[in-house]
């Protein structure tokens, strides 16, 4: 059973772990709101960019080793 849940002050839950995983949300997990005749939805955003592309954005552009693909797969032969 899912445990209930106290709003702050600041208006914040807190997803129980078990969910969390279940759902694959994580700390900068974009969470979409929906009012219902029973409640509130909360469901993981499809818009928004997973885990992995928000990786790739913050680190594109960021390489400063100039070096073609075939040196950089020489290195990685070499170990």
């Amino acid at each position: 059973m899912i445990p209930t849940m106290k709003v702050t002050e600041k208006g914040q839950v807190t997803i129980p772990k078990e969910l969390r995983e279940e759902l694959g949300i994580g700390a900068g997990s974009d969470v979409d709101f929906e009012i219902t005749d029973d409640g509130i939805v909360i469901r993981k955003s499809a818009t928004a960019p997973g885990r992995g592309r928000q990786l790739v954005e913050r680190l594109s552009g960021r390489g400063d080793v100039v070096m073609t693909t075939d040196e950089i797969m020489a290195l990685t032969r070499e170990s």
